[in-house]
């Protein structure tokens, strides 16, 4: 029996098909909500309060994203979009070792141009929205007790922030940390985890660096330091370790997680995706995984849910002729009126006639990404995030008898401007999702690499429960797809399990009423939009979606039928309180 609070408002959510979370069946079912917890599954007589109708729909949990970067955005925004408006009802903060506590004031502007950096969002947004009320990671929580939002959101402690913050520049200029710095690093930790952090995060990529091109400052962070870092969340008894590899070196790479995971006796989860350059090395780290897990290392993997790309066009960070001097000229232009400059036939002939320069690029493998149109596709509406080789815009070109440039320069106008073209970059060396189905069922991954709040010019994976939904459970052609109970269970049970969050993940008697009712059968993605409203004008990538009747936090609509309430009972999580 669940005690029930006196006056706690009561909402029945009536005869819908629950997916638990479980990886059960699906079944029919009311689900009783008192509250911010859901006091029965099953036949629920009539009563007080609200009744949803759920008749042929879906009822599911609340979706948990583990890996985002809505650090920034928290501090001035309640409403986590576009997580918020694809069923997520908890998120994680603070990956990739990025994030703005601990903090001195003579370094933010590092902090700031780090995440510029690592995850394209300008500078004048931090700039603007960063109310910079705290120095010390323990204030930075505190800072978040205090606001709400439409999810609840926990944080790890980010490695760049902490090492500069207990090394200053020194450790901005990536200087090796001496005996006293990994020690004052492993204090911190340790504080970090005893206040409510989710656990502790760092980078090993080279692909991540600050906006001025440098290194990140944990970038081949030595194994002593990364080691003693841990052993602050062993001293803590709480945390988990959070890795982004680039595993250029997998065997010598992986054997730094398992000192880490030794050191501390903590869970580790490290991303993995497939690399094009060497695409069977991804079997290899799952077997390397496999291995430790029966030597007792707990080590995950965080695998996102379709291939990881950029998304390109007129009105985003990149697109093929991003380095053309002729489109440099107009690209201050609101966007009709580049597209109006840009249909002028002495214009196109002008920017088709160019080579790219170089010099303008500061990312040269973007560059090289942005031009490859062997790699590059329309992403249409609706969406289509598996394409065949064919479908290429250098494929379609070929069939046209045209050259692939004059075809990417007249697709990029259609829709005044506004077409939405994907470069996959990881786990689409086959042309299909394969790679990605197979790392997302092993045991030993949780779906994560969404990056909500980050790279807001060229990403928007955030999108990605409703994929998991749409594409792998219902719409996919090209090879297997999963069952409904299962891909359910990815984003729900799993990922509460690995943040340690007991009392949700679930439709069950007793946990946190956060749920999500939806239209299975009018679930759909629509194609990513670019808005201006992050502070100063910020640019970012939002997605909707179709078929969210109701997303439920804390037993309060948060979102109805596509659209935001007022209700905000989202709050700041901390570690070993849910």
């Amino acid at each position: 029996m669940i005690a029930v609070q006196p006056g706690a408002l009561r909402t029945v959510l009536r005869g819908g098909t629950v997916v638990d979370g479980s990886g059960g069946p699906p079944r029919l079912a009311d689900v009783e909500i008192h509250g911010d917890r859901i006091t029965a599954v099953g036949s629920v007589p009539d009563g007080p309060g609200e009744v949803i109708d759920a008749t042929g729909m879906l009822v599911t949990p609340g979706f948990i994203d583990v890996h985002t970067h809505y650090d920034g955005q928290v501090t001035w925004a309640q409403q986590l979009l576009p997580s918020s408006a694809h069923g997520v009802t908890t998120a994680i903060i603070g990956n990739c070792g990025v994030g703005f506590a601990p903090c001195r004031s003579q370094d933010r502007d590092t902090l700031v141009r780090l995440m510029e950096g690592v995850e394209d969002i300008p500078e004048i947004v931090f700039t603007q929205g960063l109310p910079w009320a705290w120095e010390t990671f323990p204030q930075y929580l505190d800072f978040l007790a205090g606001r709400e939002f439409d999810m609840d959101v926990g944080a790890y402690l980010p490695h760049a922030a902490l090492r500069v913050y207990a090394m200053g520049q020194r450790g901005a200029r990536r200087e090796p940390a001496t005996a006293q710095d990994r020690q004052r690093m492993r204090e911190l930790a340790c504080e970090a985890m005893r206040v409510g952090a989710f656990g502790f995060s760092t980078s090993r990529t080279i692909n991540h660096r600050s906006s001025d091109g440098s290194n990140t400052p944990m970038y081949q962070a030595a194994t002593e330091e990364l080691v003693e870092i841990a052993r602050g969340l062993q001293d803590a008894g709480s945390g988990l370790l959070q890795v982004v590899a680039g595993f250029t070196q997998p065997v010598e790479d992986f054997e730094v997680l398992r000192a880490m995971v030794r050191a501390s006796n903590r869970p580790l989860s490290v991303s993995l995706a497939q690399s094009h350059e060497r695409p069977d090395d991804w079997q290899g780290i799952l077997r390397m995984m496999e291995s430790a897990s029966s030597q007792g290392l707990d080590i995950t993997a965080q695998v996102c849910a379709r291939a990881v790309g950029m998304l390109m066009g007129l009105d985003m960070s990149l697109h093929p002729f991003s380095f053309h001097p002729a489109y440099r000229a107009i690209a201050h232009l609101p966007l009709a009126e580049r597209v109006a400059q840009m249909r002028r036939p002495e214009v196109r002939e002008l920017i088709l006639s160019q080579q790219p320069d170089a010099s303008l690029a500061g990312d040269q493998r973007s560059m090289k990404r942005a031009l490859d149109l062997e790699g590059v596709y329309p992403l249409g509406d609706p969406t289509d995030y598996e394409p065949q080789a064919g479908d290429s815009i250098a494929a379609r070109a070929r069939a046209l008898a045209m050259p692939p440039q004059q075809l990417a320069y007249d697709m990029l106008l259609r829709d005044e401007g506004h077409l939405v073209l994907m470069r996959p970059v990881h786990s689409y060396a086959h042309h299909d999702l394969e790679a990605c189905r197979e790392m997302l069922q092993h045991p030993l991954t949780v779906i994560g690499l969404g990056d909500g709040g980050a790279h807001c010019g060229y990403i928007c994976d955030a999108s990605w429960p409703t994929f998991m939904l749409t594409h792998w459970t219902r719409d996919r052609t090209r090879g297997p797809r999963m069952a409904l109970e299962s891909a359910v269970k990815m984003q729900s049970a799993d990922p509460a399990r690995l943040m340690g969050l007991h009392d949700r993940g679930l439709v069950a008697p007793g946990r946190k009423a956060d749920l999500n009712v939806i239209d299975y059968a009018r679930l759909r993605l629509q194609s990513p939009r670019v808005v201006y409203d992050l502070p100063g004008q910020g640019r970012r990538l939002l997605q909707d979606a179709q078929g969210y009747v109701a997303t439920i936090v804390s037993g309060q609509v948060t979102r109805r039928n596509g659209q935001a309430t007022s209700n905000l009972p989202g709050r700041l999580l901390r570690a070993g309180t849910a």
